[in-house]
């Protein structure tokens, strides 16, 4: 997973490190590196699957989604 970010004559530095944090935050880099950095057996990681979906049910219950 590479992400270039090609800067424009007349960019700042901080419009690329702009456009590179927007690039990291749309291809979920950030929270996959959370989620590979501790091991979580595949009981939790089902708990946690669950609880989410519910969560989800019950927002969709509440705001008539």
């Amino acid at each position: 997973m590479s992400i270039i970010v090609k800067a424009n004559p007349g960019d700042s530095s901080d419009s690329v490190i702009r456009k590179f944090q927007k690039k990291v935050i749309a291809e979920g880099l950030v929270q996959e590196i959370r989620d590979r950095s501790v091991y979580k057996k595949p009981s939790q990681r089902r708990q946690e699957y669950l609880a989410e979906k519910r969560r989800k049910i019950m927002r969709a219950k509440r705001y008539g989604g």
